[in-house]
C-alpha cells in the first residue's frame, strides 16, 4: 500500500494520447472507488464489532462492580415505632434496631420484606415472597379434555359440577336458598378411572385460574419447606381468585399420623398441618375450591376427611359394561375401524378393564393394524390386544410376587 499520492504511478505511457489517457484515468478510478467501498465496509463491521465489544466490557465491568459490593441479607420488619424499625435478619434470627428515613418508613409496616447490609441498616424494601415453586404450578393454558371425553361415570361427573363450576358460575343459586357452597371434593378410587381427566376437564370448563401439584411435590428435605409451600399456594390462590386447586396423590402428604419420631415424618406432619389449617382455618377461604384425587382412600387421616374440607367425597369405580361401551366408542371415534367391530362384545371381554385399560387397548389395536400394513383396525385386533394387556399385567405380578 503507498503512504502519498506522489508513490501512485500513472497508468498510462508518456506517449499516449489524450484519449488513451482519459479512458486510462477513468479505469483507475473505478478501481479506486471499488477499493474506498469495500474499505469503508471493513470499517463499518470494524465499528461494529468495536462496539460489541465496548458493551460487553461494560457489562462484565458492572458485573465485577457488584461482585466487590457486600451482599445483603434479608430481613422481616417485626415493629415500626418512633425509635425506628424492629427487623428480624432470616437465617440466624438476630433482631436489631435500624432507623430508616421517613420517606421509607411509610412504605415499611410489620411483615415487610427488607434488605440489609452488613450493619442491618434498611437498604430497600422487597416485594412479598411467594416461591416460585407455587407459580409455576399455575395452569396457563386450558387441557384438550373435557367432559365428553370421559365415559361411564356420569354421576360423578354432575356430583363434580355441582361442587366445584356451578359455585363459580352461578353463586346466587346457594344464596337463595340459603346454604354454604361446597367446598372441596376428594376424588377416589381404583388407578385409572379418570379422577385426573375429570380435574382437566373442570380446568377446561372454568374461566377460573386453575393450580395444579402433586402431593409429593410438598414433601421437602427441610423444616418448613413444605408448610411454607402450602401457604404460597393458598397465598397464589387468593391473588387469583376465583380459583381451582387441585392436590393429585393426596395421600402423599395427608396420611394418618403415627407415633413415628422420624424427622422425615415430622416435616410430613406438619405440611399437612398447614394444609388442614389452609383448608378450614381462622381465615375465610374465599372463592377457592379444592379437588384432590387419591388411590389409597384407606390411608388418609381423618381429619382431612371431615366436612368443611372436603364437603364431598366421590367413589370413581370402574366403569360398568356400558361405561365400557361408552369409554370405547370414545376411544375409537378418530380411528379407521372396521364395520364388524362390536362394542357390546369389546365391552363384554374386558370385563375387569378400567378407562386406562380401555385406552391402552385401543392404542395397541391400532398397533396391530400398523404391524399388519392395514389402515382399518378389525374385532380380531381388539381381541389380541386385549389378551397381550392382560399377558403383560399377570407378568407384573408375578414379578412382584417373587421380588
Amino acid at each position: 500500500m503507498t503512504d502519498t499520492v506522489d508513490d501512485v504511478e500513472w497508468p498510462y505511457d508518456e506517449g499516449a494520447s489524450k484519449q488513451e489517457k482519459i479512458e486510462s484515468l477513468e479505469e483507475r478510478l473505478e478501481v479506486l472507488e471499488s477499493q474506498n467501498e469495500e474499505m469503508r465496509d471493513k470499517l463499518l463491521d470494524a465499528n461494529a464489532e468495536n462496539n460489541k465489544y465496548q458493551q460487553k466490557l461494560e457489562r462484565l465491568t458492572h458485573e465485577n462492580k457488584k461482585l466487590k459490593q457486600s451482599p445483603l441479607f434479608v430481613a422481616t420488619v417485626q415493629e415500626v415505632n418512633d425509635d425506628g424499625v424492629i427487623i428480624k435478619q432470616h437465617g440466624n434470627n438476630q433482631e436489631a434496631l435500624t432507623e430508616v428515613t421517613e420517606e421509607m418508613r411509610d412504605d415499611l409496616e410489620p411483615d415487610s420484606r427488607v434488605a440489609v447490609n452488613n450493619s442491618l441498616s434498611v437498604v430497600k424494601t422487597l416485594d412479598d415472597e411467594t416461591d416460585v415453586r407455587a407459580r409455576v404450578m399455575e395452569v396457563n393454558e386450558s387441557p384438550q379434555v373435557t367432559y365428553q371425553d370421559i365415559g361411564g361415570i356420569e354421576e360423578q361427573v354432575e356430583e363434580v359440577r355441582e361442587t366445584v363450576e356451578m359455585p363459580l358460575k352461578n353463586p346466587g343459586m346457594f344464596e337463595d336458598v340459603g346454604i354454604e357452597p361446597p367446598s372441596g371434593v376428594l376424588l377416589h378410587g381404583p388407578p385409572g378411572t379418570g379422577k385426573t381427566m375429570l380435574a382437566k376437564a373442570v380446568a377446561n370448563q372454568t374461566d377460573a385460574t386453575f393450580i395444579k401439584m402433586a402431593g409429593s411435590e410438598l414433601v421437602h428435605k427441610f423444616i418448613g419447606e413444605g408448610a411454607k409451600l402450602v401457604r404460597d399456594l393458598f397465598d397464589l390462590a387468593r391473588e387469583r381468585e376465583p380459583a381451582v386447586i387441585f392436590i393429585d396423590e393426596i395421600d402423599a402428604i395427608a396420611a394418618k399420623r403415627t407415633e413415628s419420631k422420624t424427622s422425615g415424618d415430622a416435616e410430613v406432619q406438619r405440611t399437612m398441618m398447614q394444609l388442614l389449617s389452609e383448608m378450614d382455618g381462622f381465615e375465610e377461604r374465599g372463592e377457592i375450591r379444592i379437588i384432590a384425587a387419591t388411590n389409597r382412600f384407606d390411608m388418609l387421616d381423618r381429619a382431612i376427611l371431615r366436612p368443611g374440607r372436603f364437603d364431598r367425597l366421590i367413589e370413581v369405580p370402574k366403569p360398568d359394561e356400558r361405561g365400557r361401551e361408552q369409554i370405547f366408542r370414545i376411544h375409537t371415534r378418530d380411528m379407521n375401524i372396521d364395520d364388524d367391530l362390536d362394542y357390546a362384545s369389546l365391552a363384554d371381554v374386558a370385563d375387569d378393564a378400567s378407562g386406562a385399560d380401555i385406552k391402552a387397548i385401543c392404542t395397541e389395536a391400532g398397533m396391530f393394524a400398523i404391524r399388519d400394513e392395514r389402515t382399518t383396525v378389525r374385532m380380531q385386533d381388539f381381541e389380541d390386544a386385549y389378551e397381550k394387556i392382560q399377558n403383560e399385567e399377570t407378568d407384573e405380578d408375578v414379578s412382584r410376587t417373587f421380588a
